[in-house]
């Protein structure tokens, strides 16, 4: 047997042109993904219904988290409008009273904390991935099927790749890590506010953990990365 170190490390490119890019890393293991208890469908439906009836008198970028990303989005050399982040299609949808369903226990809260911070949040099967990761901005030739149900292509977007493909961005993840109810090991990723000092940025990240594992079940560990420690060793498991 031999413990699984897997490295996560934020390219420095990223840092030259948002220099205080933060990016809030949990690991969960012996998690137990299921079928949403009523309370968390409730509340996912709940705060849906409260950010439509806000949006009513409020355009998108009124909200103070999507204005910044987008601005980001425009730094790292997109348009935010065609390429919008996986967290403004959540609310453009709500804005059409389209609201998302209960999915499982896992991405319900992945949601939820997406929509209550104002920030694209992501979740992945870390036993699907590969390797090492990188978060590094796309080129035109990266691409995958995504969970959209279309190939995706990540040119100027901030793309996650391990040693054997790219397989998730704040814009859309892949097919291949998706976590299912049958997933025990997941990776969660925060793209914090830059403008959260690093104070905040460790709270809102172990808030989000806590209330992940009181659901879900299971340990966790999590740091958060920026310029002056942009990368961390993350235990897989044993094998």
């Amino acid at each position: 047997m031999w413990v699984i170190l897997m490295q996560l490390t934020i390219h420095p490119s990223i840092f030259t042109k948002i220099p205080d890019f933060k990016l809030g890393i949990i690991h969960y293991t012996k998690t137990i993904v299921s079928a949403s208890p009523q309370m968390l469908k409730g509340r996912l439906q709940l705060f849906q219904e409260q950010l439509y009836f806000e949006l009513l008198d409020k355009e998108l970028i009124e909200f103070p988290g999507l204005a910044e990303w987008q601005s980001i989005w425009r730094t790292l050399g997109s348009d935010p409008l065609t390429n919008p982040s996986a967290m403004e299609v959540l609310m453009r949808k709500i804005r059409a009273r389209k609201y998302t369903p209960s999915f499982h226990s896992a991405e319900d809260l992945n949601t939820f904390f997406s929509l209550q911070y104002e920030i694209p949040t992501v979740i992945y099967d870390s036993d699907k991935i590969a390797g090492n990761i990188q978060l590094a901005l796309g080129t035109a030739e990266d691409g995958y099927e995504g969970l959209n149900n279309h190939f995706n292509t990540f040119d100027k977007l901030l793309l996650l790749t391990d040693d054997y493909s790219p397989f998730g961005s704040p814009h859309v993840d892949s097919i291949r890590t998706a976590v299912t109810e049958e997933t025990i090991n997941i990776l969660q990723l925060l793209f914090i506010r830059p403008s959260l000092d690093s104070t905040e940025a460790i709270q809102l990240t172990e808030a989000c953990a806590k209330m992940f594992t009181s659901i879900n079940g299971g340990n966790h560990f999590s740091t958060v990365l920026n310029a002056q420690n942009s990368s961390c060793d993350i235990d897989n498991g044993v094998k």
